[in-house]
């Protein structure tokens, strides 16, 4: 089968569209014909082995350990393994699945959830890592109650433009950082204010507003612009390890936050996603309710995935990146 592959960290010139092996399926496995998948920021991490520090982490010192790029998927379920009791073939579905930027990819069962009745598979596949991040930032990690006055950093990115609608449809009241270009974007998607943080040098909010929970999708804010856009006892949650040197990348403002935490009334905190069916589940009910709707920017044949990866470090992206295989189907 045909997969997108990489041998060595670098630039999407790492990456190359070759044949191997189609995946085996193990017991709790569901084999999947992929029809569409997402280009996540963690996949970007993956190909140039940056930060240093995930090398060291399991990733692969030298090379990538994984060589098959991807991991949200959409498809048919074509075969299952022999302890599976939730999915048959012909289903279709979304979810994770390690390597999914090929034809087929395996997933377990407990990674996946039958697809929205009222999403393509394009749409599908921009859900799962983003969908869920949004999801467990707000709910989870920032514990978000109706009537909060809520900030979304990023709002018009993968995770950012999930948590705009989410925040929202949890009955908050939503405001979202973004550039020029993207604010009717963000403003189409219900928020209630719009900061263009190409007009606001802080990019966060007038002097005396303050938010009782911050998400911050970008990584590029200090610590100290950020609490003082907090209420006396907000909260801040940082999503993933974005910003920061080649070294560490953003964990070490993750830490610093965590160790101030301790010392101020706010709430500071990191946050990375282990996701899960019961995750996908909650998506979907929100997505069918009508509540939240995808943001695709691009679509690239698998054939043309190396080119997918060139336009996400570009970094302009308004929501999801997507690569279809149908082309092999």
């Amino acid at each position: 089968m045909k997969a997108l592959v990489q041998h060595t960290y670098g630039s999407a010139d790492v990456l190359e569209l070759t044949n191997v092996d189609k995946p085996v399926v193990g017991a709790d496995d569901v084999l999947i014909r992929v029809h569409a998948a997402a280009v996540n920021i963690g996949d970007w991490h993956i190909m140039t082995g940056r930060p240093y520090l995930m090398r060291v982490m399991g990733f692969g010192f030298r090379t990538p350990k994984a060589h098959v790029r991807g991991t949200d998927v959409a498809g048919r379920v074509e075969a299952v393994g022999s302890a599976v009791t939730r999915f048959q073939p012909g289903d279709d579905v979304f979810g994770l699945g390690k390597g999914s930027l090929a034809e087929y990819v395996c997933a377990r069962q407990d990674k996946i959830a039958k697809k929205p009745a009222n999403l393509s598979f394009e749409q599908a596949a921009s859900v799962p890592t983003s969908g869920i991040t949004a999801l467990k930032g707000l709910r989870e990690a920032g514990k978000m109650k109706p009537g909060q006055r809520v900030l979304i950093i990023g709002a018009a990115g993968g995770v950012g433009s999930f948590a705009v609608q989410l925040a929202k449809a949890f009955g908050g009241h939503v405001t979202g950082v973004c550039s020029t270009t993207k604010v009717d974007l963000v403003r189409s998607l219900g928020v209630d204010d719009v900061i263009d943080y190409t007009r606001d040098g802080s990019g966060l909010a007038d002097e005396g507003k303050r938010f009782d929970l911050i998400l911050d999708t970008a990584g590029n804010r200090s610590l100290a612009q950020l609490r003082r856009a907090l209420t006396p006892e907000g909260t801040l949650v940082i999503v993933g390890g974005e910003g920061g040197g080649r070294l560490l990348g953003g964990v070490d403002r993750l830490l610093r936050a965590a160790l101030v935490s301790v010392f101020v009334p706010q709430t500071l905190r990191g946050m990375f996603t282990v996701a899960g069916s019961e995750d996908l589940q909650s998506l979907t009910e929100l997505i069918e309710a009508g509540k939240v709707t995808p943001v695709i920017d691009s679509t690239f044949a698998l054939g043309d995935a190396v080119q997918a990866f060139r336009h996400m470090e570009e970094g302009h992206a308004r929501g999801k990146i997507i690569v279809t295989a149908q082309e092999y189907a």
